[in-house]
């Protein structure tokens, strides 16, 4: 089965397609120092006009990247709480499914 909308991957090759909150989670929660450091949630199509990432910190904690080039939007956070990062990006992903705004001269 392929991704409706998105999909999450992580450094160690887990890949869920449309994540859940609790899919989030526990990908963010499975990172690790030595060979599962960072999650990656973008579109299922061939150029991604948007993406978040989690990355592992050195100094604890998570670094969130969210980047939407249609938005203009480029955010990096840091944050230690996971069902806080899980539950944001869940919020900002469902953002990223609305669709723009088409104006029509129909005068």
């Amino acid at each position: 089965m392929t991704a409706t909308y998105c999909c999450a991957h992580s450094e160690n090759g887990d890949h869920i397609d449309d994540p859940s909150e609790d899919a989030l989670f526990m990908l963010i929660d499975d990172l690790n120092d030595s060979d599962n450091t960072f999650v990656v949630i973008e579109p299922d199509e061939d150029d991604p006009t948007w993406f978040a990432s989690v990355a592992l910190r050195d100094e604890g904690g998570y670094e969130i990247v969210r980047r939407d080039v249609a938005h203009r939007e480029h955010d990096v956070d840091v944050e230690p709480d996971i069902g806080r990062i899980a539950l944001d990006l869940t919020i900002w992903n469902a953002g990223r499914r609305q669709r723009p705004l088409v104006l029509h001269d129909d005068f």
